[in-house]
C-alpha cells in the first residue's frame, strides 16, 4: 500500500517561512497530479496548491504569491515552500494525489503565532 509521509511543520511567527516535504513510498506519484491540502480545527480540508507531473502549478487565492509547490520526481517527493506566513495558515498540512486519492498520511502541523 502506498504511504505518504509529510514533514517540516512547526511553530513559526507571523511573517516567517517553512518548507514542507511529502515523500511517497512509490514512484507512482511521479506521473500524477499532486496536491497540498490543509485542515484547520473544526474546518473542512481545503486544497491549497497543485502541481502536474510536468511542473505546472495552481494555487488557492488565499496562498497565491506566498506559497510555492514543487516536486522532485526522482525522490518521489513534493514540497511546499511557505513564506510570509499568517496566523490563518495554522492547520495540519497533507499531501495527496489529486485523483484518485491515496490513503492519507498523518500530516504535519503548522502553527503560526501572531
Amino acid at each position: 500500500q502506498v504511504q505518504l509521509v509529510e514533514s517540516g511543520g512547526g511553530l513559526v511567527q507571523a511573517g516567517g517561512s517553512l518548507r514542507l516535504s511529502c515523500t511517497a513510498s512509490t514512484s507512482t506519484i511521479s506521473i500524477s497530479v499532486m496536491g497540498w491540502y490543509r485542515q484547520a480545527p473544526e474546518k473542512q480540508r481545503e486544497l491549497v496548491a497543485t502541481i502536474t507531473s510536468g511542473g505546472s502549478t495552481n494555487y488557492a487565492d488565499s496562498v497565491k504569491g506566498r506559497f510555492t509547490i514543487s516536486r522532485d520526481n526522482a525522490k518521489n517527493t513534493v514540497y511546499l515552500q511557505m513564506d510570509s506566513l499568517k496566523p490563518e495558515d495554522t492547520a495540519v498540512y497533507y499531501c495527496n494525489r489529486r485523483f484518485p486519492t491515496l490513503p492519507w498520511g498523518q500530516g504535519t502541523q503548522v502553527t503560526v503565532s501572531s
